[in-house]
């Protein structure tokens, strides 16, 4: 990346445009503000700034540009999609991806099993295998 070339937060997240999540777990946490931009949203997702959760998505209201931080995504259980022209949703790429970069030491996503289908041995557990 060049000298003074600011990294686009939004570079983090998959879009899915006119979808927005809604909770059927009540303990589930969102938080809302006014915000002129997605990438101001991106930001403050990225540092959880001013939230009491770990920001896992946000879905930008277009008309009213109000931000939806979310402590959960689309893969969350208690999580329904709703299809709304008002809205697009940003998702942190970390929390939906399937695939394992590295050696997977900031691996966030969902996947529990090998490909052959061996559940996957504790990070807390040495057996049957240290680390």
């Amino acid at each position: 990346e060049g000298k003074g070339k600011k990294r686009n937060p939004l570079h983090d997240y998959k879009k899915t445009g006119e979808l927005m999540l809604i909770k059927v777990n009540k303990t589930l946490e969102v938080k809302t503000k006014l915000l002129n931009t997605t990438e101001q949203c991106a930001k403050r997702c990225s540092r959880s700034k001013g939230l009491s959760f770990t920001c896992k998505a946000f879905a930008y209201d277009r008309v009213t540009k109000r931000c939806h931080w979310l402590s959960f995504n689309s893969l969350t259980n208690g999580v329904r999609k709703k299809q709304d022209h008002a809205f697009d949703l940003y998702e942190k790429k970390d929390y939906v991806r399937n695939c394992i970069i590295g050696k997977g030491a900031d691996y966030k996503g969902t996947i529990s099993v090998t490909k052959s289908g061996i559940p996957c041995q504790a990070w807390n557990s040495m057996i049957p295998h240290e680390h």
